[in-house]
């Protein structure tokens, strides 16, 4: 029987969702990572932004950009637990990559029921013109009323005040530019997108799951949709677009449901409409990733592909691909360990979440070290062979 659901008030049916899913079918994503012998290290520069002493020793959800001659660096910054009460977001910048400022304050959590401080997640950035948009999460301590927010600046270091996205979301990346000029939110489940170029407004939510089996994306949400729909809990996607217009969304599976490979949604109408999630022969150790696109076109992927050590996060690896189909070409970018100073709730994973950027010849890996310190990395591609 074909389900009914809403997309942008237009009723389709599951049948167009099947339809698509032949796409994902059709287009196996993979790669060739087995483990790390063998696999070229590249030469790479490292710097500490920021590693605590006493307090606030959870720093998580790093993303970096480039505005003028300043790098900028957003992290979530916790007392000791992941995502509790009272989590705020840093940032802070840098003229040379070597020397970091120490981090101030960009965004503070309200007070839910008057009584605990909501969560902060950083979000990532946005630039257009001469102005960058920065983004952060909210949701109360139960893991509810998710709200996303955005500052505005144009030199990096003083920002405006915050505004309302209109959007249930916490982004797992900030906004990224397909050929059309749409902005799409890698979320969990919920892919936002907007035509605004400035990232600002006229955000439209926008799935894989029918309207009706979720009300927000935030951590604790993909659980109930995928369970209803005998799927995998789902999370954290990251995607590329390929030449024929198709958006490749690959997504985390974590908890119980992980079994070392990452699955795949796609859109063919520039993100409005997903396909039905698919298990791909891409490996991952249960962790965010980031994909990209070189200057000379071809596909990238920077995370944590092994499946011997399931959680460690550990080595750091980048994967290329001519077509977007198979990542063959394996770099180490870094496999150094970090000793943790203070455990807390889930805080573990060598090289967690890395963000990625591009800037003059260079990509800049910007990581957490255990979710307590925030690294940042730099390589020349030219020696991407």
């Amino acid at each position: 029987m074909a389900i009914m659901l809403t997309v942008k008030g237009v009723y389709t049916t599951s049948l167009l969702l099947l339809s698509m899913s032949c796409i994902a079918q059709h287009a196996p994503i993979k790669n060739t990572y087995t483990s790390e012998d063998g696999i070229p290290h590249l030469i790479i520069e490292r710097k500490m932004i920021y590693h605590p002493d006493t307090a606030w020793l959870y720093n998580h959800h790093a993303s970096i950009t480039h505005l003028k001659n300043l790098f900028i660096a957003i992290w979530s910054d916790g007392m000791i637990d992941e995502d509790k009460p009272g989590q705020r977001v840093f940032f802070a910048v840098s003229k040379d990559f070597f020397h970091w400022s120490a981090p101030q304050v960009f965004a503070n959590p309200g007070v839910y029921k008057n009584d605990t401080l909501n969560v902060l997640t950083a979000a990532g950035f946005h630039q257009f013109n001469d102005t960058i948009v920065a983004y952060y999460g909210e949701y109360s301590p139960h893991k509810t009323n998710t709200h996303l927010w955005a500052k505005t600046s144009t030199d990096g270091e003083h920002w405006s005040n915050a505004i309302n996205m209109h959007v249930p979301v916490n982004p797992n990346h900030g906004p990224e530019k397909i050929a059309s000029g749409r902005l799409i939110i890698s979320g969990n489940f919920t892919f936002p997108y907007t035509d605004d170029y400035r990232g600002l407004s006229g955000w439209t939510m926008s799935s894989f799951y029918a309207d009706s089996l979720y009300k927000e994306d935030n951590p604790a949400t993909f659980y109930a949709p995928a369970e209803k729909n005998n799927l995998p809990p789902l999370c954290e996607g990251s995607f590329f677009q390929t030449d024929d217009s198709i958006i490749h969304m690959l997504l985390r599976v974590t908890g119980k449901g992980w079994k070392g490979k990452l699955w795949l949604t796609e859109s063919k109408d520039n993100g409005a409409h997903w396909s039905l999630p698919v298990e791909t022969n891409f490996t991952d150790n249960d962790s965010k990733f980031h994909f990209g696109r070189l200057p000379n076109r071809r596909f990238y992927y920077a995370g944590i592909p092994d499946t011997l050590h399931h959680y460690a996060r550990t080595p750091l690896v980048l994967s290329i691909s001519n077509d977007g189909k198979l990542f063959d070409k394996n770099y180490i970018i870094a496999d150094e360990p970090y000793n943790l100073k203070k455990e807390g709730l889930w805080k573990g994973g060598q090289y967690g979440y890395p963000h990625t950027m591009i800037y003059k010849g260079d990509m800049y890996v910007i990581v957490s070290r255990m979710k307590e310190a925030i690294e940042v990395i730099r390589f020349k591609i030219d020696q991407l062979k």
